[in-house]
């Protein structure tokens, strides 16, 4: 029994799992290589200050790890938004000194 409307241009291409994205490559660059950039920020958060962590190459678990090790450092809350460490209020300096004693070089960013 012919479906109606059977033409579909990507029909013959093969399976669903062949036709998902490639899993990122592994992270290879060494902690202490890595671009990490801290800046106190208050762009779209309502005016409510936030420490930004960004150029963290590492996977999502490792990420939540770093996170609950800086939230514990500074006694604040935080998130990990899109591959970005966000922590509640101006914790710039608590940051910079657990990014240091996790064995990364972290700058301050911005003002």
């Amino acid at each position: 029994m012919a479906r109606k409307g059977g033409w579909q241009e990507f029909a013959g291409l093969g399976s669903e799992a062949t036709m998902q994205r490639p899993a990122a490559p592994a992270a290879t660059t060494a902690k202490a290589q890595q671009r990490v950039r801290v800046q106190r920020t208050k762009a779209g958060k309502g005016g409510k200050t936030v420490t930004v962590i960004s150029g963290l190459e590492a996977s999502d678990a490792e990420l939540k790890g770093l996170l609950k090790q800086l939230k514990a450092a500074a006694g604040a809350g935080g998130a990990v938004k899109h591959g970005v460490i966000e922590l509640q209020g101006d914790q710039v300096a608590t940051a910079l000194a657990a990014l240091e004693a996790a064995g990364y070089r972290p700058k301050q960013a911005g003002g």
